[in-house]
Formats: C-alpha cells, sequence, structure tokens
C-alpha cells in the first residue's frame, strides 16, 4: 500500500483506483519496461500526427505529402523520446537527439522501403498484405529502434553535453 500513498488518502481506495495509482507510479519510472511503454505511446501519438499531415498535404502530391509529414512527425518523436520517453532532456540535447534519433528513423523506413520493394513479387498489389509487411517490418524496427534509442541516444552515459559550453 505505500507505493499508492502519495496517490489516494491512507492509501485507501477502490481496487481500479489503488491499481491505477501503482501503474502511474510505475509509468513514470526509468525502468526498461515503463520506458517502452512511453516509447510505444509516443510511436502511436506521432503515427498520429505523421497521418493528419500526409491528408492535409496530399494536394502536394503524394511524395512531398510523404516527406514532409514523416520529417515533421519524426522530429515531434524525437523531442517526445528524448523528454518524456528516456528522460534526457538534461543529459542530451535537442540537436544530437534530432541527428541520431532521426538517422534512425530514417534508417527504418529506408529498411521498411527495401523490404516492401524485395517481395513485391510476393505481395504484389494485396493492401492488406503489404499492410501485414509494413506492420511486421516495423515493428521489428521499431524493436531494435527502441534498444538503440535507450542504449546509445539516451542512454545516461555523459558523452554528449546537453548544452554547448560557452
Amino acid at each position: 500500500m505505500d507505493d499508492v500513498a502519495g496517490c489516494l488518502p491512507c492509501g485507501r481506495g477502490r481496487p481500479w483506483q489503488v491499481a491505477l495509482c501503482g501503474t502511474r507510479k510505475r509509468l513514470h519510472g526509468d525502468d526498461a519496461v515503463a520506458e517502452f511503454v512511453r516509447f510505444v505511446t509516443v510511436g502511436v501519438s506521432s503515427t498520429l500526427v505523421y497521418f493528419g499531415l500526409f491528408l492535409v498535404l496530399r494536394g502536394l502530391g503524394a511524395v512531398p505529402a510523404n516527406v514532409v509529414a514523416f520529417v515533421l512527425s519524426s522530429v515531434l518523436a524525437n523531442e517526445l523520446h528524448r523528454r518524456v520517453t528516456f528522460h534526457a532532456g538534461g543529459r542530451v540535447g535537442w540537436f544530437t537527439a534530432q541527428c541520431e534519433a532521426g538517422g534512425l528513423a530514417v534508417a527504418g523506413l529506408l529498411a521498411t522501403s527495401a523490404v516492401l520493394a524485395a517481395l513485391d513479387g510476393v505481395v504484389g498489389s494485396a493492401w492488406w498484405a503489404q499492410l501485414l509487411l509494413i506492420a511486421a517490418v516495423t515493428g521489428v524496427i521499431g524493436l531494435i529502434r527502441f534498444a538503440a534509442l535507450r542504449l546509445w541516444v539516451f542512454s545516461g552515459h555523459a558523452h554528449r553535453p546537453a548544452a554547448v559550453p560557452s
């Protein structure tokens, strides 16, 4: 009950309230599970931003809309990962996060495109097969990206200053 002492008076409440308070505390932690939940949340949110931007900008053409939506949603995701997912706002600067995490995002985009191109003959024009392929590749790339962000880009190592010293 100590986990919820700060959430509910005297740790009392309905079971769902106690569970919610404990969950809230766990999700704010710096362990891998809490970071992964936040990583997925940021990923879903930035994907929705991407879809919205793509739909708004598709009058420019599919490719320009895709590029602009990808860049803007990636910048947003990288910043949210820096500040929210990995609590690295004081350890890793904005520019470093954009370069390193952005590079990982571009690598993921290229890998997804390469797999789609390579398996085009297998999946053909079946939209559902393309969607399943993209989902599978994106899932694998997401796991790799999470590990790389956690262990390299936003790690606790002090090899990158958050601000340029004067």
